[in-house]
């Protein structure tokens, strides 16, 4: 492999993967096709990577097959120790890791170097600790009889991972199956798939065995189809919108696979009229600006107490236009450019919408003036006062995109929070403790935060209600999300039970 031009222009110095990987081999795909990834900057190739097809997926699913019974057998923490190891070479390599996400997504180097890297290795890493600790139980049943009750690992797990947050989500997604022992076939998303990639080689250098883990990537309608509706995968674990998500439940129907789903949002973030306004606004700010909004638990909805409303848009406008848009590998730039020319067109489509339906678009809603920026997928931090009910306040924009609703009694807030499809994110921003607890109480969501927002860790579970999925992320319940129970019975005196006598 040699250098490409755009990886040097990017200071990195080695070359990249862009073949699949699969049995520990980086492989070209079976059928030779490729897929050209571009820098979302100014829409320049990249480079092209191997394009993953039904064949390519059936192969990689029969080497991890084939790895599965060693993997799931192996010592649980010698596994944790491969994970561990893997940390510590994510760490070793986080430069690298910073500038390549920068160049494949767009996030800047500044939030790829603070959050998106760290955050990688430390998932790896308490996963790595979690791997032999994972417990059954032993119930209290008949006199007589000893059940135990053991987690016993899924077998192949097909994982297809988004293009908003690719390296840390491969984290999310890989860390607790490895360790409860199952083996992998990923899908990172086709536009953003070189961390991905990169990952798979740093797991080969510590030393886990081939065909554990397989990188296939492709587009949905044929790799991500195949691995859904796979008869030899056993679980399928999405992160992506709704309608995708429907259409794996749909595919997976075939052998009744497990499915976990991590799908769309429109958090709401309340802000009561006795709320710390400062850190309200810059909280806000970072709930949807950061990472450009393509969050699914940005907070998208501003629910604000019409006492203070006009002090605060005043100020979150001013906070929004002050953003430093820019280069992502520049490290003065705040917010980088939206992952795709199709995805930014979506976006400002959305401005159109509000003004359409008689919203007021405070700030933004359009492509910076710039030439340096024309050519990228830019869309400026966008601020619409909008009704509850219309479509920029029911639909993900994901993106820089926040609505601002106002309220008068706490009835009507939580009615406000509560009427959308989706359940993901919310927050609140209150000095009232009986006031938070009782809206964390009633909001419906699968995530809460109290004078914050967006606040994530390995330990605590990450995930939604409604049509924002099923199942969790992180913390110890993702480990029951990629175990099954096994109950085994022992009749400890060897005698007839009574229930059995005639």
């Amino acid at each position: 492999m040699t250098i490409l031009p755009a990886f040097k222009n990017a200071g990195l110095t080695r070359p990249i993967q862009t073949k699949l990987f699969i049995g520990g081999e980086f492989v070209d795909a079976i059928g030779g096709g490729t897929i050209d990834v571009l820098n979302p900057f100014d829409n320049s190739k990249i480079c092209e990577i191997a394009e993953a097809r039904e064949e390519d997926v059936d192969r990689a699913v029969e080497e991890a097959k084939a790895a599965f019974p060693a993997w799931s057998r192996m010592d649980a923490a010698d596994r944790g120790q491969l994970l561990l190891k893997l940390a510590d070479a994510i760490e070793a390599n986080a430069e690298e890791l910073i500038r390549l996400e920068a160049l494949d997504t767009g996030h800047p180097v500044r939030d790829a170097r603070k959050l998106d890297v760290p955050r990688t290795a430390r998932c790896f890493r308490y996963f790595g600790g979690m791997a032999d600790k994972v417990e059954g139980s032993l119930p209290p049943v008949y006199p007589g009889f000893i059940n135990y009750v053991q987690r016993e690992p899924l077998g192949v797990v097909g994982q297809i991972v988004p293009w908003n947050f690719p390296l840390m989500f491969t984290s999310w997604k890989m860390a607790p199956a490895l360790a409860a022992g199952n083996t992998i076939v990923i899908k990172p998303a086709e536009i953003t798939p070189l961390t991905t990639l990169r990952i798979a080689e740093l797991m080969k250098e510590v030393g886990i065995p081939d065909g554990v883990v397989n990188v296939v990537p492709g587009y949905g309608h044929t790799a991500g189809a195949r691995l859904s509706e796979h008869p030899d995968v056993k679980k399928i674990a999405f992160t992506g919108s709704t309608a995708t998500g429907r259409r794996i439940v749909q595919a997976s129907a075939g052998n009744l696979k497990k499915v976990q789903l991590e799908l769309g949002g429109k958090g709401p973030n309340i802000i009561f009229k006795d709320a710390f306004l400062p850190a309200a606004i810059g909280g806000s700010a970072w709930a949807i600006f950061h990472n450009q909004g393509q969050a699914c638990i940005a907070g998208s909805r501003i629910i604000i107490h019409e006492d203070v409303a006009d002090e605060f848009t005043e100020k979150f406008a001013a906070l929004a236009k002050s953003i430093r848009l820019g280069n992502p590998l520049d490290t003065n730039t705040e917010m980088g450019p939206l992952t795709s020319k199709m995805h930014q067109q979506r976006v400002l489509e959305y401005s159109k919408i509000a003004a359409d339906e008689g919203g007021e678009i405070v700030t933004g809603g359009k492509a910076p003036d710039s030439a340096e920026l024309e050519n990228g997928c830019f869309v400026e931090p966008t601020i619409v006062r909008a009704t509850i009910d219309s479509r920029v306040c029911q639909e993900e924009v994901f993106g820089p995109f926040v609505t601002v609703s106002t309220f008068r009694e706490e009835e009507e807030a939580l009615e406000m929070a509560n009427g959308v499809i989706y359940g993901l994110g919310s927050g609140l921003w209150t000095q009232n403790l009986s006031r938070a607890h009782r809206f964390a109480r009633d909001i419906q969501a699968g995530m809460v935060w109290i004078n914050s927002y967006k606040v994530v860790h390995p330990a605590s579970p990450f995930g939604g209600i409604g049509e924002s999925g099923y199942g969790r992320e992180m913390g110890f319940e993702v480990m029951h999300e990629y175990t099954q129970p096994k109950s085994v019975w022992v009749n400890v005196d060897a005698q007839v039970p009574p229930h059995y006598e005639r």
